[in-house]
């Protein structure tokens, strides 16, 4: 009977055990490829989906609670594990960090559809409402005075066009120096003032913060984009290849699979995004053919702090090598790369 109890205490030592092991979270996280999702499944110009031969995709990377036995996963190739902190930031928890990521995406769609009716010389209505904070710095003299969420509208009582230009305001500016900031939150405008810091990574003056467009467009030509699930910035070079591809109605692609990511600005420029070796092994376990890789050049002062920092392009052409795949890998700094390229094929 007492040999009976032992062994039935051992088992369910062991199965609590196993459960911890299997089901326990710990506070990383495991990131790896995702997914390579065909844009024809999600994209409607002039209210019809494209039904051309071939397809543009996005891809993604997947983030996933890491457990005791899960975590054993960092030792396979393409996957990387995260600290909370490092993975969302100074968000306070993840459906702040998951409502950020659909505003970059509502963002990135936006300048989408901007970038590719430039291209296509097609009319639209474009609204600036200023710089959206995606987060502010613990040590920023802004802390305490600015939220997340606030919309900057103004610096020193001047307005802006774009982040680039509010960005470029500040850096013409000096480390130490008193800044004005108008910015609207819940509706109400009111202003702060405080100190700029110089930024670790650049070394150029700044506010502490992170910031994206808030924008707004509309177009008489009808544009629908269901990106339900899909958070971040990265998607939108893709979106607006393949928004341009439909508002000129020619067989661009000439059937190819083609896959890529980078962020997009209104003027077409492509920007770097992160995670990019592992949306390549993505892109290859789809069947794409091409990738376009930003070709984005590195802040030389990044550069010398961090001399080993590769470019996306470069970073693609490794993990490429790496999985041996016979997919093209295709530097782009901006949409029109894009479209000469594949002009190129056909």
């Amino acid at each position: 009977m007492r040999k009976k109890i032992i062994k039935n205490s051992v088992c369910i030592i062991l199965l609590i055990a196993f459960l911890g092991l299997v089901f326990m979270p710990l506070p990383y996280y495991i990131e790896s490829p995702g997914s390579a999702v065909h844009l024809n499944e999600l994209v409607q110009v002039d209210n019809e989906a494209d039904q051309e031969p071939g397809s543009y995709m996005l891809t993604t990377v997947a983030v996933r609670r890491a457990t005791p036995l899960t975590y054993l996963m960092t030792f396979l190739p393409f996957h990387d594990g995260y600290t909370e902190e490092e993975l969302f930031g100074t968000t306070n928890s993840s459906e702040e960090y998951n409502n950020l990521q659909q505003f970059y995406m509502t963002s990135s769609i936006n300048s989408a559809i901007q970038a590719a009716f430039e291209a296509a010389d097609e009319p639209y209505d474009f609204s600036y409402k200023g710089v959206y904070i995606m987060s502010i710095l613990e040590n920023s003299n802004f802390e305490g005075l600015l939220r997340v969420g606030d919309t900057i509208v103004a610096l020193d009582g001047q307005a802006f066009n774009s982040s680039e230009e509010f960005i470029a305001y500040v850096q013409q500016q000096k480390t130490g120096q008193p800044v004005e900031v108008t910015f609207q939150r819940d509706g109400v405008e009111d202003t702060v003032t405080a100190d700029l810091m110089e930024m670790e990574e650049t070394k150029h003056p700044g506010l502490g913060i992170s910031l994206v467009d808030n924008t707004e467009i509309t177009t008489n030509i009808p544009v629908e984009i269901d990106a339900s699930g899909i958070g971040g910035p990265s998607a939108g070079f893709m979106f607006a290849l393949q928004i341009y591809t439909q508002l000129e109605g020619s067989d661009l692609r000439n059937g190819n699979e083609i896959a890529g990511t980078g962020t997009i600005s209104a003027d077409g420029t492509i920007g770097r995004i992160g995670g990019i070796e592992k949306k390549v092994v993505a892109a290859d376990d789809e069947g794409a053919t091409i990738f376009f890789a930003p070709d984005d050049e590195i802040d030389p002062v990044i550069l010398e702090n961090y001399p080993d920092l590769k470019s996306n392009y470069e970073e693609a052409v490794a993990a490429a090598e790496e999985i041996d795949t016979d997919m093209v890998i295709v530097p782009v700094k901006n949409i029109q790369d894009a479209i000469d390229y594949l002009n190129e094929l056909n």
